[in-house]
């Protein structure tokens, strides 16, 4: 059964960096793609970034480009996500999610793990 699992999270500095992870299980690569969304109180769920599994073509939000880096390790079945030049309006509950193909259009509504918060502040 397939199992995600973040971690990682925490408080940051606007301007640090922060690296979150998800271990993922049971999963094939064949057909879905793995991905980060996040969720702030107040605001709506957004996709993050995402890459594709076999590929490894990414796609990133616009807001993040540029200070994020979505990366897979397959060897250690590890989804990461480093966060850097972070921004207070990058606060929000990270999720680790699985969905069809890795483009503008993913939404990673298949699946998700239970998220990891981030917080930031001076």
């Amino acid at each position: 059964q397939l199992r995600l699992v973040e971690s990682g999270g925490g408080p940051v500095q606007p301007g640090g960096s922060l690296r979150v992870s998800c271990a993922v299980s049971s999963f094939s690569y064949d057909g879905f793609d793995l991905g980060w969304f996040r969720h702030a109180p107040g605001k709506q769920r957004e996709v993050v970034a995402c890459i594709g599994s076999r590929n490894g073509d990414t796609y990133y939000k616009d807001a993040v480009k540029g200070r994020f880096t979505i990366s897979l390790d397959k060897a250690r079945n590890t989804l990461y996500l480093q966060m850097d030049s972070v921004e207070p309006g990058d606060a929000a509950l990270y999720y680790c999610a699985v969905d069809r193909r890795c483009d503008s259009t993913w939404s990673g509504e298949q699946f998700w793990g239970q998220g990891t918060q981030v917080t930031v502040s001076s």
